[in-house]
């Protein structure tokens, strides 16, 4: 657990096996908001670290980028420990998790919407992810300039608070078809992304990079 930039904190895991790091975020305001849960075993050591940080508050919401174990795997257990925290997603992934039994609250958010507080203004963004090419969320915290790029800007290796210079317009650039199949989707998505100014990408993987 580090704090990453400015009041971001990230916890992360590294997998020898296959020398990719994990991680997971929270913005700790007066409103907390958990980005992805990590799957159960990555949530079993997430939740201790969340309790301290957030010492005796509740998180609020919980953001989901994607149907995927290591986003959104943990996400009962977290639940059972933050009973009062709501889901934000999108309309595919909150039926996927509706047909696994899901039953907490959800609020469902497309494109260009957002979710405001006090602290933070969190703007959605369309991400066609991976091999289904299901509609999940991107998502840019417009007011400390972060971008959570999900399975977007991988790299491999122990990357636990590790942040690198990068160039955004070559990160955009080298967004793969194996991480958005459909050429015209991913030219779609690269010409949205194009149209940001992030001062810090938070990864899901790999290290966070200042851009």
């Amino acid at each position: 657990m580090s704090t990453i930039y400015q009041d971001l904190i990230q916890f992360s895991i590294h997998i020898p096996q296959i020398d990719l790091s994990f991680h997971q975020y929270l913005i700790p305001a007066k409103e907390p908001l958990l980005i992805h849960t990590g799957n159960v075993q990555q949530a079993n050591a997430l939740v201790p670290q969340l309790k301290a940080t957030l010492n005796g508050e509740s998180l609020k919401y919980i953001f989901i980028s994607h149907f995927e174990a290591d986003e959104c795997g943990g996400l009962s257990y977290i639940l059972e420990q933050f009973p009062e925290a709501k889901t934000i997603c999108s309309e595919v992934t909150a039926r996927q998790l509706s047909g696994f039994g899901f039953t907490n609250e959800v609020i469902i958010k497309k494109a260009g919407e957002k979710i405001t507080t006090d602290n933070y203004e969190l703007e959605f963004i369309s991400y066609p992810s991976e091999m289904h090419l299901w509609e999940g969320l991107l998502a840019m915290e417009n007011r400390r300039g972060i971008f959570f790029s999900s399975d977007l800007m991988i790299r491999f290796g122990e990357a636990t608070g590790l942040v690198v210079d990068a160039d955004w317009t070559t990160e955009i650039k080298n967004i793969k078809p194996e991480q958005v199949p459909d050429p015209e989707k991913r030219k779609q998505l690269q010409n949205t992304l194009s149209q940001l100014n992030p001062k810090f990408v938070a990864t899901g993987h790999g290290p966070c990079l200042n851009t």
